[in-house]
């Protein structure tokens, strides 16, 4: 019991040290919240909230991209912040330090997951915000598991960017892959154009992103549609894999 509640208290100590270090960081702060923002109300300033039934399965352009948005800010963790951040730790000696401090992978993967909840948590009000105040969009229509989805999303994300962390050799191949990543799905995983407009080829690799798959999961709930059992399955199977291949590749230095 004694050890349990010191590995809690450690768990708590870094994960706010881990906050501090990641709200210092311009480069995963504007991915984060300022990229997934701006896209916001650009798109918004473009299509703004009509609804068409050719486009945007049906409902406005807005109500169908806040879902979308959030789960790019997801994205964005586990594209970006995450790798980055573990691969500069690793590089600069920090992940050895913290092992020879007896601090266990657990805990420093713990913590990395307890933030990627509080910045993916701020990222989605901020979203949530500018696009109702903004252009009057919808707010969830099943909340609860709109709740479980972005539970689901951000455990699967998280794990990816551990993965990715896991296996870049460095920060520059860490920024690079994460940065080719994040546009790629963005605009063709369903945060971007809509799919109708894309070609055949584009839809294609746009529903083989993990983006897409998260999008549908969070937007059917948000829409009112219900809970989508397949593309939840999908999104944990993404987590699923990436968890156990972080544990395996994980390294210290």
């Amino acid at each position: 019991m004694h050890e349990m509640k010191e590995n809690i208290r450690t768990l708590a100590k870094l994960s706010w040290v881990e906050l501090k270090l990641f709200m210092r960081e311009p480069f995963t702060m504007v991915f984060t919240f300022a990229l997934p923002l701006l896209f916001v109300f650009v798109m918004g300033g473009v299509f703004g909230n009509e609804a068409d039934p050719e486009f945007y399965r049906g409902v406005g352009p807005m109500n169908y991209y806040v879902s979308a948005y959030i789960a790019l800010t997801i994205a964005s963790i586990g594209f970006v912040t995450l790798p980055v951040h573990l691969a500069t730790y690793r590089e600069r000696g920090v992940l050895r330090r913290l092992r020879a401090s007896s601090v266990s992978v657990w805990l420093v993967l713990g913590s990395q997951i307890m933030v990627s909840f509080v910045i993916a948590a701020i990222g989605s009000v901020i979203i949530i915000l500018a696009s109702v105040f903004t252009y009057d969009a919808q707010l969830a229509e099943m909340p609860g598991l709109v709740l479980l989805a972005f539970i689901i999303a951000v455990l699967s994300f998280a794990a990816l960017g551990v993965l990715l962390g896991a296996v870049l050799p460095n920060t520059r191949a860490a920024q690079g892959l994460g940065l080719i990543l994040f546009f790629v799905v963005l605009i063709l995983g369903g945060a971007g154009p809509p799919r109708e407009v894309l070609n055949s080829a584009m839809q294609f690799i746009g529903d083989a992103t993990p983006l897409r798959h998260a999008i549908i999961m969070l937007q059917d709930p948000w829409l009112g549609f219900g809970w989508n059992t397949s593309e939840s399955l999908v999104v944990i199977g993404i987590m699923v894999v990436s968890a156990l291949l972080s544990i395996r590749y994980f390294r210290w230095d």
